[in-house]
């Protein structure tokens, strides 16, 4: 106690006291910790956390962002995952202030795995699919760990996924953190089905095709009757992949793969109602894990309070707010709106074609030309059409298609039958003529001619004289007005789909809390209803 050794541990025992003391000060290292410590549990306790990231194209992103702003609406923390790629893309479009988003709802990005392009079109889709499923776990993971680390403020730890149908990749992080996902398949409850049914087309040897032959010599027009849920399908009506005669196929393989890890997910959502797609929903219940319909996610999303969200769009292209004027001033029923997606390409003679059934038609029409529609040219029309058809025409390159589409002045819809396009033209009761380009968009198109009785079908093989006898038709013919009133009854089911105790409306709150507010361990649970 009293030699020279005490007096030196004497000595550096009240330097430790007073370093300790320093530490737990208010500005010390031990008390900002405990802050910060308890600052990130109180947004814990605040907030669960939704990841949410589409597949990296104009019609996954829509439907996503939309599912991200209601979640946001219901009490979660948002980050949503676009790729670099369309990151710039929305810029440029939209304008910085466009991807700022709130406290609550954040955006960051991971690479494609593609080479660096400022190209304003969409990407090469085979070789997109096979780059995202190859290169962007890696990335995924990073930006999650990130997001999950301690020293980031405010934040709360990721709590769940909500992640593209086709971007099942993101699968294997749910799995190491040990978090619910759900699977957001943003194409027809039938067009999934669709896809559900690759390997067994496969396996009884529908597919691939002996040779190039089977697509043009009747064989298409196979029925495939041991489908459940798809009545009278052929095997044209599936979804497009499966006619390739190459085993190796990079698209007739991705989606069988995708969907055999569908099987992974805590859920499926899916963007339709249930009186729309019964019997294709009843057989994917029997299949894959649970389902929950959630749409129209458009009329569910109208239903939001304005929360600081609503300037926050996701085309990628830039909207030309003219075509809404020029609607205006028309007529209501008198327009016919024809507009392709943001993927379908068409050959100079196919834009010809269309473009001259438009005219002789001597319907009015709204006509969106994207700059890459055209394979490998510029979309040009001929000059003797812009001159004949000027006093009843507009033509621009993008626009709001949700709001064109509920116009008062839109009669008819020519469409590749897209399911965002699709269901769109049901929320507005606006009756379709029908020209498929790929994926599921066959699938959707049977549907809507055969089952639900607002569509016509267009010959693949484009020729004016049926161009103009289908617009006529669906303007002004009996065929048209049965379409119509067809569209504005399923109209309404929608809307009573996405009533406060409809279906739709009762089904986001199930996929809540039966599912993303289900982590293993949780400490807290809570119920976030409207």
């Amino acid at each position: 106690m009293e030699g020279e050794k005490g007096k030196e541990m004497k000595k550096a025992a009240m330097e430790w006291k007073k370093i300790a003391e320093e530490a737990t000060r208010p500005v010390g290292s031990s008390h900002l910790n405990v802050d910060r410590y308890l600052k990130r549990a109180m947004a814990v306790a605040e907030k669960p956390h939704a990841v949410c990231i589409p597949y990296p194209a104009q019609g996954h992103i829509n439907p996503m962002l939309k599912l991200a702003k209601l979640l946001h609406y219901k009490g979660f923390h948002i980050t949503f995952v676009n790729t670099e790629f369309n990151h710039q893309r929305l810029l440029k479009s939209r304008g910085p202030d466009s991807l700022k988003g709130l406290h609550n709802f954040q955006f960051h990005t991971i690479p494609d795995g593609l080479p660096p392009s400022d190209v304003d079109a969409t990407q090469d889709i085979p070789s997109l699919c096979e780059s995202t499923s190859k290169n962007c776990l890696a990335p995924f993971r990073n930006l999650l760990t990130h997001l999950n680390d301690t020293s980031s403020s405010n934040v709360p730890p990721v709590s769940c996924i909500v992640s593209d149908g086709i971007t099942t990749f993101t699968l294997k992080v749910a799995e190491e953190l040990g978090i619910p996902e759900v699977l957001f398949w943003t194409t027809s409850a039938c067009g999934f089905l669709g896809y559900v049914h690759y390997c067994h087309l496969i396996e009884r040897g529908l597919t691939p095709l002996k040779d190039e032959s089977y697509l043009t010599n009747g064989y298409l027009d196979t029925v495939i009757d041991w489908v459940q849920g798809m009545k009278d399908i052929r095997l044209r009506d599936f979804p497009s992949f499966i006619r390739t005669s190459d085993p190796s196929d990079i698209m007739l393989n991705f989606f069988k793969e995708e969907v055999e890890r569908a099987f992974k997910a805590s859920a499926i959502v899916i963007n339709t109602f249930e009186a729309f797609e019964r019997d294709a929903l009843d057989a994917l219940s029997s299949i894959v894990p649970p389902i929950y319909t959630i749409g129209p996610l458009q009329l569910l999303q109208d239903q939001i309070l304005d929360n600081g969200l609503k300037n926050i769009g996701s085309n990628l292209w830039k909207e030309e707010i003219g075509c809404l004027e020029w609607l205006n001033s028309k007529e209501p029923n008198s327009v016919v709106y024809v507009n392709f997606g943001s993927i379908t390409v068409m050959t100079p003679q196919h834009l010809t074609e269309f473009a001259w059934g438009l005219a002789n038609s001597k319907e009015t029409f709204l006509w969106i030309i994207r700059p890459d529609l055209v394979v490998g040219d510029a979309a040009i029309l001929p000059s003797e059409f812009v001159t004949e058809t000027k006093e009843r025409g507009m033509l621009a390159s993008w626009c709001s298609q949700e709001q064109v589409l509920k116009h008062r002045s839109i009669g008819g819809f020519l469409t590749h039958c897209g399911w965002n396009s699709t269901f769109e033209s049901v929320c507005g009761g606006v009756p379709m003529i029908c020209w498929p380009f790929f994926a599921e968009q066959q699938t959707n198109c049977r549907y809507a001619c055969k089952e639900w009785g607002i569509g016509m079908e267009i010959d693949n093989n484009v020729r004016r004289e049926e161009v103009e006898r289908l617009v006529r038709e669906l303007m002004e013919g009996e065929k048209g007005k049965e379409m119509k009133n067809k569209a504005m009854e399923w109209k309404k089911i929608a809307e009573e789909a996405t009533r406060p105790v409809g279906s739709s409306h009762l089904n986001v709150d199930k996929v809540i809390n039966e599912v993303l507010l289900s982590k293993k361990n949780c400490l807290i649970r809570r119920t976030f209803l409207s």
